[in-house]
């Protein structure tokens, strides 16, 4: 499937609000059209009703676990699931390999550099 910057928006899934804005600036100043959330159920919601160009979703929550969001948003939109770039402060190699068991395109580990994150973004967005 081809992805552009034209392919829809790019949801973000982040509890906290400076890590939030952090990246909604990044991609918003990159050209991408951006709709984030706090809370996972709101995101899924969201993601079903219109499905993005790709997620960043955190991995802790404070009203759901982002390892099952990835599940079944995968599971749901089977072929047509978006990108899935976990993004948390879990770095050993067994939270790496979970987000990868559940359908994972990609994990960023907490902290990250912003340009790094960028550039993860459009990598996955031109697949």
């Amino acid at each position: 499937m081809n992805r552009t910057h034209t392919s829809g928006y790019i949801l973000v899934v982040e509890d906290d609000p400076s890590i939030q804005l952090l990246i909604t600036r990044k991609l918003e100043t990159a050209g991408y059209s951006v709709r984030a959330f706090s809370k996972g159920r709101e995101a899924m919601d969201a993601a079903f009703a219109e499905p993005p160009g790709l997620i960043l979703l955190d991995v802790m929550l404070p009203d759901s676990n982002g390892l099952e969001i990835c599940r079944t948003v995968k599971a749901e939109l089977g072929e047509h699931a978006p990108p899935v770039i976990l993004i948390s402060a879990l770095g050993k190699s067994t939270d790496v390999l979970a987000g990868q068991a559940v359908g994972a395109d990609d994990y960023v580990i907490k902290p990250f550099v912003p340009s790094d994150l960028l550039a993860r973004v459009q990598h996955w967005i031109r697949q």
